[in-house]
């Protein structure tokens, strides 16, 4: 189990357009992050960086277990899911099914899935499309 992501002097580009350079990061087990920034700043790239699909042009990305670091492609395969905001979402199916598809997909159960949306404040949005929610 990854118990930390770590970067270290991380540099990434778009193109030729350099988005950032000595980007450092440490997030444990149980903490959020939150990207914020202009369109175009490197949010996106970063959360591709540290998924494999973007190669840094500079830095490393560690993923530390709890005996160490493991390779990051056998972290990868077996602790990491990429959820992109349009990825395989069906337009016509509604919120909740696709929550608790999503949910029971991974392990849980249509309870939880309920209950964090609840503490979420997103149980309003459930009845919705997902066509009609914002990215």
């Amino acid at each position: 189990m990854i118990v930390e992501v770590q970067t270290e002097k991380l540099a990434l580009r778009r193109g030729d357009r350099p988005l950032f350079k000595d980007f450092d990061l440490r997030l444990h087990k149980g903490e959020a992050l939150s990207l914020t920034g202009r369109n175009g700043a490197g949010k996106t790239t970063l959360l591709r960086a540290l998924a494999g699909f973007v190669q840094p042009e500079a830095g490393e990305i560690r993923f530390l277990g709890a005996n160490g670091e493991f390779e990051a492609e056998t972290a990868r395969a077996t602790g990491l899911h990429w959820l992109g905001h349009a990825e395989g979402l069906k337009p016509t199916r509604t919120a909740e099914e696709e929550l608790v598809f999503a949910t029971q997909w991974f392990g849980g159960h249509r309870e939880s899935a309920f209950a964090a949306a609840d503490r979420l404040g997103l149980t309003p949005l459930l009845g919705l499309e997902t066509r009609k929610l914002s990215a």
